[in-house]
């Protein structure tokens, strides 16, 4: 895990991208990206090894009772075999710029057992259930605390697996999970202090109607689990109100970092699991690139409370992880660049 500071190495990596064949500062962001790529790699020479995403999914109990969703949670489920079909927009995507996929039941209220670990389309499914969906947090903690420090070390084993099978060394995550908007807002609001509202949006769609009953639902929750004066650990505001995937995602969050591994933040509720990762290690920031701004509400202000600044402004907020899928080609053609292009010291020797 790395601490961006001043220092030999980010001295070296800055003189190699002014050498290059460009005016200074001419391709803007990618040389941002490539110098912290080699600052993360530790090397002025970084380089994007089989890159990956991986999928955590995970059902709500909360979303059973229509307050917080368009959409009914039996489509988790769906969605996670639309992923082991190769249809979904992250299999698109993934598919188009060579990036490895595995999708994890990190808690879908589905019975996945005799699925294969990996399916005819080419995706890795990792079983890692935790529990058939967290409990309705409008009348008790979603999760066992116990269930989150499970949670969080099978994020972490995960990552360590793809990196010791694939040695994979850029990951990104993504997720799918009816409800986790909620549950994403909630920690938002917890962590920054914003109000419920700010931090609450549309997620698969609610309409006006139903996105202020997702509010009002979410305020009362809120006052619950007194989470205006929350003082507790992350792993209490996981138990409080968390998902079983975003626990899971923190974990991974964490091990990716300790791994130095350049790790490719995708949208709002991936990024609830960083902020709680930070949490824990405030270092890990600095291994993440932002890979956009999701149109989804909250997902600006919390960019903004973690100083981050995203790759891309598309004005998507599907999840799945399509952000980082999208946001890798970039940073291989900042790490791409940084290796390749001439020098002007190669110029003039000619």
């Amino acid at each position: 895990m790395i601490t961006v500071t001043e220092s030999s190495l980010q001295q070296a990596l800055q003189h190699r991208i002014n050498q290059k064949t460009k005016p200074l500062g001419a391709l803007g962001r990618l040389e941002e990206i490539a110098l912290q790529a080699g600052c993360i790699q530790q090397t002025t020479q970084p380089v994007i090894r089989h890159p990956h995403i991986v999928v955590f999914a995970g059902d709500h109990g909360i979303s059973e009772t229509g307050l917080v969703n368009a959409w009914p949670q039996a489509v988790t489920a769906q969605m996670v075999l639309n992923f082991l079909r190769g249809g979904a927009a992250i299999n698109v995507f993934c598919r188009q710029h060579h990036i490895d996929l595995t999708v994890v039941d990190a808690g879908v209220k589905y019975d996945f057992s005799k699925l294969q670990p990996t399916t005819a389309k080419g995706v890795g499914f990792i079983h890692a259930k935790i529990g058939w969906g967290t409990d309705n947090y409008l009348h008790g903690p979603a999760m066992e605390e116990q269930e989150v420090v499970w949670a969080i070390q099978k994020g972490k084993d995960i990552v360590r697996d793809i990196v010791h099978n694939t040695h994979c060394n850029c990951i990104g995550f993504g997720e799918m999970g009816i409800g986790n908007t909620s549950s994403a807002a909630l920690i938002m609001s917890a962590v920054t202090g914003l109000p419920v509202a700010a931090c609450t949006g549309k997620g698969a769609g609610a309409n006006a109607q139903q996105l202020e009953q997702k509010i009002h639902t979410l305020q009362q929750v809120y006052e619950k689990h007194r989470l205006g004066a929350w003082s507790q650990s992350p792993y209490e505001l996981l138990s409080a109100v968390g998902g079983y995937e975003i626990a899971m995602m923190t974990g991974a969050y964490l091990q990716a970092a300790e791994l130095d591994m350049i790790i490719v933040a995708d949208g709002f509720i991936t990024g609830a699991a960083l902020l709680l990762a930070t949490l824990i290690h405030p270092g890990v920031k600095n291994n993440c690139l932002f890979a956009h701004c999701s149109n989804e509400q909250g997902h600006a202000a919390m960019l903004q409370y973690m100083e981050a600044r995203p790759l891309l402004q598309l004005d998507m907020r599907l999840g799945e992880g399509t952000g980082a899928a999208l946001a890798i080609p970039l940073i291989q053609s900042a790490v791409n660049f940084l290796n390749e292009m001439a020098s002007l010291e190669e110029l003039g020797k000619e």
